[in-house]
């Protein structure tokens, strides 16, 4: 009875796997660390961030991590709040560590319930504007920035982001 019942087990979870579809049937690993961003790509990042926060009169804090997480580029446009230099670093910090945007963080606290276990992730910011810088399919750095809305913010990040592609 016991063999037969673990046939059955097996048999259903063969079907469940065939219909859900792969993509969420288990998340891929994440994207390995390459090597460390270098301050002219990090600069070029900068431009694209800013022109982006310039286009909206938004001020903003950008800063940009290298792959082992020490900071390459800080840049505040003038009357950006003080407070939003730490918030930026911490974005980048949180998008480099956890290797995904902290939008996904934001994601999931704001789901309340079981989500908002990731509040006790030692150093993660669950608030949008981090984005880790991808290259050749690796994560060279992370970008970082505060001084908008979260969604300003993910705006201009992912501008910089971009630049790197």
């Amino acid at each position: 009875m016991k063999l037969l019942s673990s046939m059955v087990v097996a048999s259903i979870l063969t079907i469940v796997a065939a219909t859900v579809p792969a993509e969420a049937q288990a998340p891929s690993a994440p994207p390995p660390y390459g090597a460390p961003i270098g301050l002219e790509t990090a600069k070029k990042l900068a431009t694209a961030a800013e022109a982006e926060a310039a286009k909206n009169n938004w001020n903003m804090a950008i800063v940009i991590l290298d792959s082992t997480g020490h900071v390459v580029l800080l840049h505040k446009l003038d009357n950006t709040q003080y407070g939003s230099i730490a918030v930026a670093e911490d974005k980048a910090r949180t998008a480099l560590d956890y290797k995904r945007p902290t939008k996904a963080f934001e994601d999931v606290v704001a789901q309340g319930g079981a989500g908002l276990r990731l509040l006790a992730l030692r150093g993660a910011t669950p608030i949008e504007g981090g984005v880790p810088i991808m290259s050749d399919g690796k994560i060279v750095g992370a970008i970082g920035v505060s001084g908008g809305s979260a969604a300003q913010d993910g705006q201009v990040a992912k501008a910089g982001a971009d630049a790197a592609k």
